[in-house]
């Protein structure tokens, strides 16, 4: 059966950053992004594989504008920075996709602020980022923000008595669910305070369903001295439907560019159980629905990381 692609809209004279860029949903975000046209800064942790994935790019598309920066989404210093170094060299940022994420190590690990690592990393950091660069992205004509769940926040829980996972024993999809069902909430939220403020705002959610990326098995042997056996066999015992990356990059190309989005909206694949199939309109689970528990992450998340709405945006 054919394939049909989603073809990224013109993107021409748009700058957009795109987190996690250098593997995966975020490699494929922005070579079909940078192929429509848009000028792309890949945030990638370790430069030297976010410029090995600029070559492949541009071997592919050489007119490619591509540009890679540093950032640590679990080090709120690094945030910090990348966020101011872009605020002084751009007048706008047209398109911020919050793509970057981690796995479900097999251990509770940590950020460098102390966070459990993938409440920290999936959804904190990425909380810092986009209210330190929302001024930037406010003074574009027409900008967008689009944040990448999973269909783990189906069966998350925000365990708002014990966030960082201190208290109860470690559970690797316990965490990374939370953590996404997190960001579900963070754009779910954003787009009513967007709407609340009067801001010209489109907050967007996505899920790529099973997309066979290095996710899995890169998590699975965080902390460990050499592979997990996770790591070692891949995929190759799943018995679930899975889909490459360029389907599993769909929802997330969908709800960055295309026309029809609105604010608020969250997407997703059409398939089997949700894990594969073309882009379509899904429903969030109903805890990402709560307007009191979400104001209460919001708020917490703001006192975690010490990040609020500036001041002089209204």
């Amino acid at each position: 059966m054919e394939i049909i692609m989603y073809v990224v809209p013109a993107q021409t004279g748009k700058l957009a950053v795109v987190t996690g860029a250098n593997s995966g949903t975020g490699k494929e975000a922005t070579k079909r992004l940078a192929a429509a046209g848009a000028r792309v800064v890949m945030a990638v942790r370790t430069v030297a594989k976010g410029e090995a994935a600029r070559a492949e790019i541009l071997a592919e598309y050489p007119d490619a504008q591509l540009e890679v920066r540093r950032i640590d989404l679990a080090d709120l210093a690094s945030v910090h920075e990348f966020s101011d170094g872009l605020i002084a060299d751009e007048p706008h940022l047209d398109l911020l996709v919050n793509n970057a994420g981690v796995m479900m190590p097999p251990r509770r690990m940590t950020t460098v602020d102390g966070f459990e690592l993938q409440f920290g990393s999936n959804y904190l950091g990425p909380f810092a980022l986009t209210l330190r660069l929302l001024p930037l992205v406010l003074a574009a004509p027409a900008p967008r923000i689009a944040t990448m769940s999973s269909g783990a926040a189906n069966v998350g829980r925000i365990q708002f008595d014990d966030l960082q996972w201190e208290r109860r024993r470690y559970r690797a999809v316990g965490t990374y669910a939370q953590s996404k069902l997190a960001n579900l909430i963070f754009s779910t939220h954003l787009a009513q305070v967007a709407a609340d403020r009067g801001w010209n705002l489109l907050s967007v959610g996505a899920h790529p369903g099973f997309t066979r990326t290095n996710l899995q098995t890169a998590g699975a042997s965080l902390g460990r001295d050499k592979p997990s056996l996770v790591s070692r066999l891949g995929y190759r015992f799943n018995p679930l439907p899975t889909q490459g990356v360029e389907t599993g990059t769909e929802p997330l190309l969908f709800a960055a560019t295309d026309p029809s989005v609105k604010s608020g909206e969250y997407y997703g694949p059409a398939g089997f159980g949700g894990l594969v199939g073309p882009t379509k309109l899904v429903k969030p689970t109903g805890r990402a629905l709560d307007p009191a528990a979400n104001a209460r992450l919001w708020s917490e998340s703001e006192r975690l990381t010490g990040v609020s709405l500036p001041a002089h945006i209204s």
